[in-house]
């Protein structure tokens, strides 16, 4: 695979995975799809690998921000770690082997088209009074481990980061402050990218691909990555809301038209 293409594709994700908090997989799985053609597991394991350097890379400037909201990462990154589990099983079933793994690819682009949707009638939508959180904290921890699980059981799944799922569901579940939930989802993603990594990788022998040609992609994706992911993370703060929830929406269509769009390997 040529370098060059692939650090353009690394400063790339790096940049939208920290301004956004999503990790950069929905830029690194589309473009490397659009690139060398559809090889799910193989990006979904660099991407793993990827997603929690250039997350790490983005933390300083969410701690700086102070953004992060505990009480919520205490119940849901746990849980995020068992769904990553669960979520790698789940892409490794037979229904998605061999020339069946662009399946996959299609049903995170049919994901992205509603995060997309949400995020587009929140432009419009009236503003909300003040924030409401759930009345309890019981109710407000079951939600927050309940967003922890799917987000891990997406990222498994399908090779994304966590913002993906978990910065909707934090604003919808829990009335969180859209900044708050991508920060939060940033944290996620340190929490479990890197065991997701660790059981993809392990298991790209059952798919007939060598663990070497995954690690060779994240090793020059990741160099630029990384520069991406912490310049996102000082701009996600500096930035007007309403401009990253646009570049948010845009990017998320962007990725969705690929992978609906993606035709099996030969």
């Amino acid at each position: 695979m040529d370098g060059l293409i692939l650090l353009s594709i690394g400063l790339v994700m790096g940049l939208f995975g920290g301004l956004l908090g999503i990790g950069g997989s929905i830029v690194m799985i589309p473009a490397l799809t659009l690139v060398y053609g559809e090889n799910q597991h193989l990006y979904q394991a660099s991407a793993m690998i990827c997603n929690f350097f250039v997350a790490a890379a983005s933390m300083a400037a969410h701690w700086r921000a102070e953004a992060f909201v505990r009480s919520v990462l205490k119940r849901m990154l746990p849980a995020a770690v068992a769904g990553i589990v669960v979520g790698v099983a789940l892409s490794n079933c037979r229904c998605f082997e061999g020339s069946n793994s662009f399946y996959l690819a299609r049903m995170f682009g049919a994901f992205l088209v509603y995060v997309a949707a949400y995020n587009l009638w929140k432009f419009w939508s009236p503003p909300e009074p003040r924030r409401k959180p759930p009345a309890s904290e019981q109710v407000r921890g079951f939600f927050s481990a309940g967003i922890g699980f799917l987000t891990g059981v997406g990222a498994g799944l399908l090779g994304i980061g966590a913002g993906t799922v978990s910065t909707p569901l934090q604003q919808l579940c829990l009335k969180m402050p859209l900044r708050n939930a991508m920060s939060n989802s940033a944290a996620a993603i340190v929490s479990m990218a890197w065991l997701g990594a660790i059981y993809k990788n392990a298991t790209l022998a059952e798919h007939g691909i060598a663990v070497g040609q995954s690690i060779r992609i994240a090793l020059w994706v990741l160099p630029a990555g990384m520069v991406g992911g912490y310049l996102g993370g000082i701009l996600m703060h500096k930035l007007p809301k309403n401009l990253v929830r646009a570049v948010f929406t845009a990017v998320c269509l962007f990725a969705a038209y690929r992978l609906l769009t993606v035709q099996p390997s030969r």
